[in-house]
């Protein structure tokens, strides 16, 4: 069974960065493309970023340029630097897996959500 925990969450002011770490357990194979899910309050959870095991990369339009994922396979560790956030990025964050358009990794049918990790960006 795979299982996540999310870290490094916080309160940050805008124009401000913070560092997500997701840790993975269990039977996961480097096979699988994972991602960063975010969830605000009163809306649907999104795809954030994604990225193959090979380190191909996908972000959603809102954070290109301000945010970055990266993958530690041997040490089954997922991040997520996050730049020059502002208050839309107020949200719970969660890693789990994930599509990535444009290459073989098609199936985001998620395993156990964790507790997620709570960023919120606030003067």
């Amino acid at each position: 069974q795979v299982r996540f925990v999310e870290s490094g969450g916080g309160l940050v002011q805008p124009g401000g960065s913070l560092r997500l770490s997701c840790l993975i357990s269990g039977n996961i194979r480097a096979a699988y493309a994972t991602g960063w899910y975010r969830q605000a309050p009163g809306r649907q959870r999104e795809l954030v970023a994604a990225i193959t095991p090979g380190g191909q990369a996908h972000y959603t339009d809102a954070v290109k340029g301000r945010f970055t994922i990266a993958r530690d396979n041997p040490r089954s560790k997922m991040y997520l630097e996050m730049n020059r956030l502002n208050t839309d990025d107020t949200a719970v964050y969660y890693c789990n897996r994930a599509a990535v358009p444009g290459t073989f990794y098609t199936d985001a049918t998620p395993w156990a959500w964790g507790q997620g990790a709570q960023v919120t960006v606030s003067s």
